[in-house]
């Protein structure tokens, strides 16, 4: 008897529900689509050394906003040190047999919770109802999420169980899950181009990707979202 067909989905999110302010103008939602039967056991031994040879335990859970900001755990590395360990989860996705897609909202146009909550919930749903034929064919689809906000929470429960009835929610920690990291890394890169294409860069992002060749947002252009597109579900 053939093993059941699983599909696991890792959602992550940037931003809060607070009321707009200049560094947190959007509210991303991403998700990280993997098919249990591709294998990427080889990957995830390849960051692990990755970290491991940088000085990190193999289980760290690499936070994209944290190191650009260089806060909490990579308060003391350098610019090279950072942008390696970034570079690190690039290529992890970039190797892996995943998809990602990834919305982003703006609150100043949606400025309250509900309004907000609201937006986020059909455009999930209308992401799920186009492709229908897609997640129907699975057995089960596995959805993993940290419970980092509840009204994220609250979504996932309802809008994937209303169109799906092979449905299976789970919390996870990140420093469990690479894939998980992954998402967290669609959040940041979708946030970044968000800001590129309105409001610009802070400061830390500025100086973290620009490069002696290329302005930050030339080499976001050329170095990351043209990788994670081609990675985009769908393509």
């Amino acid at each position: 008897m053939a093993a059941p067909r699983e599909l696991s989905i890792f959602i992550d999110e940037s931003g809060d529900f607070g009321p707009v302010q200049k560094h947190s103008p959007f509210y991303v939602l991403s998700v990280v689509l993997h098919d249990q039967s591709d294998d990427i056991a080889g990957q995830l031994d390849k960051i692990h050394a990755a970290l491991r040879a940088r000085g990190l335990s193999v289980d760290h859970a690499i936070h994209t906003g944290p190191l650009i900001r260089r806060e909490h755990d990579y308060r003391w590395l350098d610019l090279p040190a950072r942008r390696s360990i970034f570079r690190v989860l690039v290529d992890f996705v970039r190797l892996c047999e995943v998809t990602h897609h990834s919305w982003a909202f703006s609150k100043r146009e949606l400025d309250d919770t509900d309004k907000l909550v609201t937006a986020m919930s059909r455009a999930v749903g209308t992401f799920i109802r186009e492709n229908l034929a897609y997640f129907s064919k699975w057995d089960r689809v596995v959805i993993y999420y940290d419970n980092g906000q509840r009204e994220i929470t609250n979504l996932v429960n309802s809008v994937f169980n209303a169109h799906l009835s092979n449905v299976e929610v789970r919390k996870v920690v990140p420093s469990d899950y690479s894939l998980f990291q992954a998402a967290d890394l669609c959040c940041t890169l979708t946030l970044l181009r968000e800001k590129v294409a309105t409001v610009g860069l802070s400061n830390s992002e500025q100086d973290f990707f620009s490069t002696p060749k290329d302005s930050a947002e030339r080499a976001l252009k050329k170095g990351y979202f043209k990788t994670m597109d081609r990675k985009r579900f769908g393509t």
